[in-house]
């Protein structure tokens, strides 16, 4: 018979929600003894703690951890998704609207993409959303060098593989050709490194411009280049099953660059989705400014 697993999160976790450091910090601050539960310091990061335990970390009490949050945030081209760069180039934490919370990214996009990037401060939201198991369908406005072929996009609705990847069919309508340029709408339901831009390319095709725009039930709206807006708790229930979440209503934060260009909406009547069209998954909330 098994041994039932103790009640509670492990310590590293609870550190990570209540805002202290990231999980793997969190794991590196047991080795120097600069955690206690219940006035005791602790070695090791194998250990569950509950409500009813007192943690402190350097000596000051640790608060209660929030509950689950999720946010919009509409990431310019120029950032990295990554909370540290060996590069030393601009990431997306750098430049978050002042009074964000710890938080992470819900999967990434590349430095050269833009548009809907989901964060939030729980990592259990975070693994959850990433799983292709999910189902969501995640889409695109991207503009391409060239002259698609109905060829072209079947092959890319069928499949491809590129150096020993393969990627699964992908949703491709084509939405106007503008000079030597063409706007596709592209859905996926999983998301390899650089997916788009490397399938593209098998098919003789170089992006120029990738905007996401939808993440399942989640859209861009008319969220504005490095705005943040908090998804409303009602939502997160309805959406995730997550008791905890907050019923708060939802604020939303300008951070705008100079230099941030206005994604471009898609053309009228073809079924495909604007970046500033709103649907039922619309989620706004009162608007401050930074």
């Amino acid at each position: 018979m098994e041994t039932p697993p103790p009640p509670g999160d492990r310590i590293a976790k609870v550190l990570a929600r209540a805002g202290i450091a990231s999980r793997r910090d969190a794991e590196r601050m047991h080795e120097h003894c600069r955690v206690t539960v219940n006035g005791k310091h602790i070695s090791s990061p194998a250990l569950n703690v509950t409500p009813g335990d007192v943690i402190s970390v350097d000596g000051k009490p640790v608060d209660a951890p929030e509950p689950e949050r999720l946010w919009l945030y509409h990431k310019p081209a120029g950032l990295v998704t990554s909370a540290r760069d060996e590069k030393g180039r601009d990431t997306v934490f750098d430049n978050l609207p002042e009074g964000m919370p710890r938080v992470m990214s819900v999967g990434r996009l590349d430095i050269n993409s833009e548009g809907l990037l989901l964060l939030t401060n729980d990592g259990a939201i975070k693994r959850k959303l990433e799983l292709p198991s999910t189902g969501w369908l995640r889409k695109y406005r991207v503009r391409v060098n060239g002259t698609p072929k109905d060829s072209d996009l079947e092959a890319l609705r069928r499949g491809v593989s590129v150096d020993g990847d393969r990627f699964q069919g992908m949703d491709v309508v084509l939405d106007r050709q503008q000079g030597a340029n063409a706007w596709l709408t592209v859905g996926l339901r999983e998301g390899k490194n650089r997916e788009i831009r490397r399938a593209m390319e098998t098919v003789g095709l170089k992006v120029g411009r990738l905007i996401r725009v939808s993440y399942g039930p989640f859209r861009l709206n008319d969220l504005k280049p490095g705005e943040v807006e908090e998804i409303k708790g009602r939502v997160l229930r309805d959406q995730l099953g997550m008791d905890s979440a907050p019923r708060l209503k939802p604020a939303r934060v300008r951070k705008t660059p100079e230099d941030a260009r206005p994604a471009p909406t898609a053309p009228k009547n073809n079924g495909t989705p604007k970046t500033g069209s709103r649907g039922p998954a619309k989620t706004t909330g009162n608007k401050t400014r930074k």
